[in-house]
């Protein structure tokens, strides 16, 4: 049988030229490598004598990679990617994922139909980063986002609509036939507004009274979505808010739609994710899940 590894040179030897290019000094090759600068040096000479070409000039503090070196080490740094690569496709891909969402994503859309996914997945371990803030994928191990914006939200980003930004306004049943119907402008001003940290209420009432001048003195401020909505449950004015958020409420009657008028402003809700994510084949399970549940 013919001996297949006759045209080989030694892989510790090629461990070490490879480091040392990248370097470009045998120091920090062998604190990479973990041993010592001289071995990493008798490794390099070991090699080139054994390929009889001269792959690095050595300087007084430095060394250069030789044209036969840089030919080489090119090579040579693919052949271990695509023995890392192989090494990787045999280990099991982690099943647990990080999504990035607003609190009010969260408690109004997301965690409603978890026992859903988790019946779906009940191997995918799903973290939950609720939070205004940007999250950062890289720096926050984020594997999903849900961003709300305009696209592009990134390079090495790939963003799917997942919400059209359907703002309407929504009050209890209760305090409509309490204060009557808020479409009159007279009994508009007997409402409190609530409002979010968008602050679109003056937009929207240009909208939905062109003719009209609204004044009210009587504003509720939250800086989330979610808190603005279960203060309309509970009878305390009206609030705006995505469409998407509040259609269970407005199908049990818990909250109604007292005005016709829909805002639009030109954002709406993205799911966001890396090009190259950590974990593919997760990723394209979860953002499988979350399109289907739109």
């Amino acid at each position: 049988m013919a001996d297949d590894t006759r045209r080989l040179p030694p892989l510790n030897a090629l461990r070490a030229f490879e480091a040392a290019s990248r370097h470009l000094n045998f120091r920090l090759a062998a604190e990479e490598l973990g041993v010592t600068q001289g071995a990493v040096a008798q490794q390099v000479r070991g090699l080139e004598a054994v390929l009889g070409l001269k792959l690095f000039d050595r300087r007084a503090r430095t060394i250069a990679l030789t044209e036969p070196g840089r030919s080489y080490v090119s090579n040579i740094s693919r052949a271990f990617e695509l023995i890392s690569d192989a090494t990787d496709a045999l280990k099991p891909e982690p099943r647990h994922l990080t999504i990035s969402v607003t609190p009010t994503f969260a408690s109004r859309w997301l965690i409603p139909r978890l026992p859903d996914f988790t019946e779906a997945h009940p191997d995918i371990d799903l973290r939950i980063l609720a939070t205004d803030r940007i999250s950062n994928f890289q720096t926050d191990a984020v594997d999903l986002a849900v961003r709300y914006g305009r696209p592009p939200f990134g390079p090495g980003l790939v963003a799917d609509l997942l919400f059209e930004q359907v703002l309407v306004a929504v009050a209890s049943p209760l305090l409509i036939d309490k204060l009557g119907p808020p479409n009159e402008l007279d009994n508009l001003r007997h409402y409190a507004l609530l409002h979010d940290s968008h602050d679109l209420w003056p937009q929207y009432l240009e909208a939905a009274f062109p003719t009209g001048s609204v004044a009210t003195g009587k504003n509720i401020r939250f800086n989330q979505t979610s808190l603005a909505i279960e203060a309309a449950v509970a009878g305390q004015g009206l609030a705006l808010a995505s469409l998407f958020f509040v259609r269970h409420d407005l199908e049990s009657r818990r909250l109604v739609q007292p005005l016709k008028e829909e805002l639009r402003v030109g954002a709406d809700f993205y799911l966001v994710s890396p090009r190259k994510p950590r974990y593919p084949a997760a990723v394209r399970e979860v953002r499988e899940w979350m399109n289907a549940r739109r």
